[in-house]
This record gives structure tokens, C-alpha cells and sequence, in this order.
């Protein structure tokens, strides 16, 4: 696959549940190495949009090019093989509850290879390290994490196989502007340092404007736009200017232009 094919490429992508019609006709390119968020309003589909590009659901019609393969067409274990190379972070971690955070993030590990106690550990250890979480947090369960640290824990799991794709359904959700933003930086950081592609779904304008290289939006069963956010914000469809031209995009945009302002100052 060239650096120039899309890592993720949909075309004509309908998605449908019995009568009730979810996508349609709904083409997106995701680009190596880059960080693209998804928006779009509640009942739009984001989430049915992801679980079909890692296999979860069966689209009606359409393909889904996953590493420059088409995921319907392949053989059961060579399209498994392609799903080991996706990390995904769902809605609220979904992490088993009955399990400690080590466990958890070991899951994959135990599934998927026969490794010995020792080295499991070792890479379980490694990966929570990585997702910011302290080491004694690998021995507590997630009742007694905070929403935060379930976040990290399950970006911890997301990120045991070493994947090449990061797939995080509205990971800041539910955490104060704080966590928010911490947790913003580290998907940077990941994705710097392990250069990482990622889909993105999320409402926060903050997390847009401070990490994402494009935005897509999904709107009319279709994505309308997938482009910079300087080109995304001045789109001129009646939901997407209510998103990013209502009071919390201004207040996001200006924090950007401070920010931006400062680093320039810095240097």
C-alpha cells in the first residue's frame, strides 16, 4: 500500500437496520498518520459508521478498503488478521467489570497469542504505562477507577496489539475540561510517537480544534464534508453552521487563536 492510498477508503456505503435507512451512499477517505474527527448530530450514525469499518456490522451495500483490502471479500481469518491491526476505545471504556485493568488489557493477548505469564505482564505493564495510568492502578477494578482513569484503561486494552489504527468513540465524554484536554495531548503524543492513524468520533469542539488534522462530518445519511477545519467551519449547511459558528465553537475557535498566539510568542 503507497503512503498515498488511503489507510481507510468507503465508498457508496449504505448501512440499514430492517426498514429504517442509517447511511447511504456515504463515501470517506482516512489518510495515514493523521488524526480525523468525526461529527455529526445525535442519530447521525457515527458509531454505526465505525463498528462497519472494523467489521462489527454488514453493510446493505458499498465496500469498506481497510490497508487497501475489501473487508467483504476476504477469508474469515485474513479479515480477523486485519481487525487485530485496530484498536478500538468504545463508548465509556466497556470494560468487563468482573476483570481488574491488567486483565482487561490482557484480554487480547490471551485470545490472540500464547505467551508466557512473564511477558504478558511485561506488555500489559507497558501499555497502561503508556495510556498514563499509574502501575497500581493495573490491580484495581473499574468501580473503583474514576471516569478518567477507565478512559485510559481502555485506551490501555485499545493499544495492547500494537495496532495501526486507533478508533475512539467520544473518548472525553463525561470528563471535566481538565481530563479533557490531558487526554487530548496523550492521543497526540500516540500518535506522534507510534505513528498512529485515528478515527475519531466526537462532540468536543475543544478536542476538534486542538488535535484533529480533519474533520468529517456525517449529516443527511452521508458524509457532507471531509476537509480542514478552517474549511469545515465555513460550510454552508444549517447544522454544521450551528456547530461551529454557535457560542461554544466561537469560544473554541478563540481558544485556539490564543493558544496558537502563544506558541508563537514561545518561539
Amino acid at each position: 500500500m503507497s503512503d498515498a492510498e488511503p489507510i481507510i477508503r468507503i465508498r457508496g456505503l449504505r448501512n440499514q437496520f430492517g426498514e429504517q435507512v442509517v447511511h447511504e451512499s456515504l463515501d470517506l477517505d482516512v489518510r495515514r498518520g493523521e488524526i480525523l474527527g468525526v461529527v455529526g448530530g445525535s442519530g447521525s450514525g457515527k458509531s454505526v459508521l465505525l463498528r462497519a469499518i472494523i467489521g462489527l456490522g454488514h453493510p446493505a451495500a458499498g465496500s469498506i478498503h481497510l490497508f487497501g483490502e475489501d473487508m467483504a471479500s476476504l477469508p474469515e481469518a485474513r479479515r480477523e488478521r486485519m481487525q487485530q491491526r485496530c484498536g478500538v476505545l468504545f463508548q465509556n471504556g466497556a470494560l468487563f467489570s468482573s476483570l481488574t485493568v491488567a486483565e482487561n488489557v490482557a484480554v487480547a493477548l490471551h485470545e490472540h497469542y500464547a505467551l508466557d505469564a512473564a511477558m504478558v505482564h511485561r506488555l500489559v505493564q507497558l501499555k497502561i504505562a503508556l495510556a498514563g495510568l499509574p502501575l497500581d492502578a493495573s490491580s484495581k477494578f473499574p468501580s473503583q477507577l474514576s471516569g478518567g482513569m477507565v478512559k485510559r484503561a481502555a485506551l490501555a486494552r485499545a493499544l495492547i496489539l500494537d495496532p495501526d489504527i486507533l478508533f475512539l468513540d467520544e473518548p472525553t465524554a463525561g470528563l471535566d475540561p481538565i481530563g479533557a484536554a490531558a487526554f487530548d495531548q496523550l492521543i497526540l503524543t500516540l500518535r506522534d510517537s507510534l505513528g498512529l492513524t485515528v478515527f475519531l468520533i466526537t462532540h468536543d469542539l475543544d478536542t476538534l480544534y486542538t488535535i484533529c488534522d480533519r474533520v468529517a462530518v456525517l449529516a443527511q445519511k452521508k458524509i457532507l464534508v471531509a476537509d480542514s477545519l478552517e474549511v469545515v467551519e465555513k460550510f454552508d449547511e444549517p447544522w454544521v453552521r450551528d456547530y461551529f459558528q454557535g457560542p461554544r465553537g466561537r469560544a473554541a475557535q478563540q481558544a485556539r487563536t490564543r493558544q496558537t498566539s502563544l506558541s508563537s510568542a514561545g518561539h
